[in-house]
């Protein structure tokens, strides 16, 4: 490759690098804090935290992004290697970066599927990810001076330079012993769905969780002034003597409807705690899947129908709350199997097959009820009839709550 087309890829490399790197630190940080907002959250549809807390986002437990960092890296040190080598380990790097871009951009095309057609949510790491490995892919392939059926021969030879050099050498072995230490130690999902079976037996402490953020006051009048201008909607859901009905649309398969699960438990356990019976919790089911939602075109979550009526089952054995603990910790894994385990082991629920059909007739009526009070997405939540596409954060859901209290009070 010539000076300036080298410096290109090894611009698409980097490029592509800090994408990645940005993108293990967002996982790593939802790993540990499901209530994370990522910095590349810009909307319910184009979410980062949308698709890396997805099934998609890992291969055995390993997150992506870290095996894009890894891979864009190698590309890069393999750049760098051949704006620096003599003869002709300098011309078949391009060969290299071409074949290496190749299998690269069959994986991110088949994730840019998974994300927009999927998912339905546009992570823009990803789409710089990708954009750098279709970038190099074509200016790789337009400068490999020879034929790829070589490729193979090329590389034995070149191997053997590698080892007869002790500089590339011991960049190789520093580099290999990075990235399986990265690999080896990099938090693994199953980190955070041990810390949610935790949970699920730690009642107590979520109650006394650290409170949300206090907004300024500035922040604070902000709200209250978008809070005031909300306006309510009917509610065919009684309040049963309550002052605050909260009433959220769920899909148990949705990572955002896990965030605001963690993030609410321990608010509405505190105003349970500290104004009993003024504000009622009510969850309603709309699941993402075609198999009983019907306003939804394709399935997006296949087994949120079976989620839902795990935890309908589970409530019968007073096994409800431990039910949905499980599922939420266990989310990125979840498939209509695995929910049925989860409903005989943590539900006590032997019977699921049996009462699926009738129980399953119950979530369609509250997704009925979904569409007539217009919600096309989860989660919704309606705050005394008023209606919040997606979730507040802590500070502004707790504001809302302690709003609508005082409103009620002075009526």
């Amino acid at each position: 490759m010539s000076t300036s087309t080298s410096r290109l890829a090894l611009l698409c490399t980097l490029v592509g690098l800090g994408a990645s790197i940005a993108a293990a630190y967002v996982h790593y940080h939802l790993i540990f804090d499901p209530t994370y907002t990522s910095f590349c959250d810009v909307s319910t549809s184009v979410s980062c935290t949308q698709v890396y807390l997805s099934a998609y986002s890992t291969v055995r437990g390993i997150p992506v992004a870290v095996i894009g960092a890894i891979w864009f890296a190698a590309a890069a040190l393999l750049t760098v290697t051949g704006m620096v080598a003599t003869g002709s380990v300098r011309e078949s790097v391009p060969g290299y970066l071409f074949a290496a871009s190749t299998l690269a951009l069959a994986v991110v095309l088949y994730f840019e599927y998974v994300s927009f057609v999927v998912l339905k949510a546009v992570c823009i790491l990803c789409v710089v990810m990708a954009a750098a490995v279709i970038a190099l892919f074509f200016l790789t392939g337009a400068t490999t001076p020879f034929p790829m059926t070589t490729l193979p021969r090329r590389a034995f030879r070149d191997l053997r330079a590698l080892v007869s050099s002790p500089l590339a050498l011991l960049v190789t072995v520093l580099f290999l012993g990075g990235a399986a230490s990265t690999l080896a130690f990099f938090p693994r999902e199953g980190t955070a769905a041990a810390a949610g079976d935790a949970a699920a037996g730690q009642t107590a402490a979520a109650t006394t969780a650290a409170p949300a953020p206090v907004p300024t006051q500035s922040q604070a009048s902000e709200f209250e002034r978008y809070w005031e201008a909300r306006e309510k909607v009917p509610m065919a859901i009684p309040a049963e003597g309550a002052k605050v009905l909260i009433v959220k649309f769920n899909d148990f398969q949705c990572p955002p409807c896990r965030n605001s699960h963690m993030a609410y438990t321990p608010i509405i356990a505190r105003f349970a705690a500290d104004r009993p019976n003024q504000v009622r919790y009510v969850l309603k089911d709309y699941p993402l899947d075609a198999e009983c939602n019907a306003n939804v075109n394709s399935t997006i979550h296949p087994a949120a129908c079976e989620a839902a009526v795990a935890v309908r089952l589970a409530r019968t054995h007073n096994r409800e709350e431990a039910m949905i603990e499980w599922i939420f910790a266990n989310q990125p894994a979840l498939t209509p199997d695995l929910v049925k385990q989860g409903a005989r082991e943590i539900g006590q629920v032997t019977d699921f097959d049996a009462k699926y059909a009738s129980t399953l007739e119950s979530v369609k009526s509250d997704i009925a009820l979904g569409k007539q009070l217009g919600v096309a997405a989860t989660p919704t939540f309606f705050v005394n009839g008023k209606k919040v596409d997606g979730a507040l954060p802590p500070q502004y859901f707790q504001q809302a709550i302690e709003y609508e209290l005082q409103h009620a009070t002075t009526k």
